[in-house]
């Protein structure tokens, strides 16, 4: 990587922890994710700085961003934009919704409609949109930071799982350590300006960036590990619905952009191990017979997947 654009990686991570405090691992799992061209759920309890961290990340990069607040009368429209009818010219013309941006902050995607969420789902998934017959690709870069409440504080719409597919990582921040807190309380206000942050990438920057993570190499002992990975879950019985092919492409490709953060240009085990969790958590369903009952929501999800990769032999 040069030595320009590591320095401006590290900016980009300092740039964020001014205001998220003591929370490297989180941002560094955030970077990691926009690096390996994929969108972000971050789901954790309310007030942990989980809108903050999105829009800190958007405001560091010199991109168009845009946030949409997700209601219960949100329309599909309202997020990828509408034909209206032009009397001048006696033809429509279609005006772009916000989802035309290349960073977008999706706040608590589980309070809008199924079909609402089914619409932004699709354009991440294709990044393009469909109107009137009329295919409209989206910009370069283009990332969704999505935010939601956990199981026990869901809206009205929780994600199914295979909308949750679509999410290349989930992360969760959790509760500061005290001595964070106390810094927290001493050097923030009630109010944060998060527009006023500087960018320190440029969009051009960030697809260059991208596409030299393409080109770390991963050796074959290391794609037999994720197949195998993959494979323990398809097989478990503690496991309803395994990883797919997507998420196994998805641990290849996170565990390249880590390498990469990290100033490699190969992959280390350890790039997929301590990447499992983030990547394929929310890609299974446990069984029913399974439910613990007392944990619930994503932390289930992640103890069941610990259990049951535990035993795949870790390539030396």
């Amino acid at each position: 990587m040069p030595r320009e654009r590591r320095e401006k990686l590290d900016r980009l991570q300092r740039n964020i922890e001014r205001i998220i405090k003591g929370k490297s691992e989180v941002v560094k799992k955030a970077l990691i994710a926009m690096l390996a061209q994929g969108h972000l759920l971050i789901e954790d309890v309310p007030g942990v700085g989980k809108t903050t961290l999105a829009h800190l990340l958007a405001s560091s990069i010199s991109c168009s961003f845009q946030r949409i607040q997700f209601t219960s009368d949100l329309l599909p429209s309202d997020i990828l934009g509408v034909s209206i009818y032009e009397p001048k010219r006696g033809e429509f013309e279609f005006k772009k919704g916000p989802i035309f941006a290349n960073i977008i902050l999706a706040d608590e995607i589980n309070r809008t409609t199924p079909k609402t969420q089914s619409a932004l789902l699709e354009a991440m998934n294709t990044s393009q949109v469909s109107i009137d017959k009329v295919t409209y690709q989206l910009p370069r870069p283009f990332m969704v930071v999505a935010t939601q409440n956990p199981v026990e504080f869901h809206g009205t719409f929780p994600l199914p799982k295979a909308q949750l597919d679509r999410f290349l990582m989930r992360l969760h921040i959790g509760y500061p350590e005290l001595t964070d807190e106390i810094v927290i309380l001493k050097e923030q206000k009630a109010y944060v300006n998060l527009d006023e942050t500087e960018p320190v990438l440029s969009g051009e920057e960030v697809l260059a960036m991208q596409e030299e993570v393409e080109r770390v190499k991963v050796d074959n002992d290391l794609l037999e590990y994720i197949g195998r990975i993959a494979g323990s879950t398809r097989n478990s019985p503690h496991i309803e619905l395994g990883v797919s092919p997507r998420g196994a492409l998805a641990l290849r490709r996170v565990a390249q952009a880590k390498a990469y953060f990290e100033d490699r240009d190969y992959c280390i085990p350890d790039d997929i191990k301590s990447m499992i969790e983030e990547v394929l958590a929310h890609r299974i369903q446990v069984a029913k017979s399974f439910e613990s009952g007392g944990i619930g929501g994503h932390q289930e999800d992640e103890e069941i997947l610990r259990q049951v990769v535990s035993d795949v032999e870790v390539p030396l």
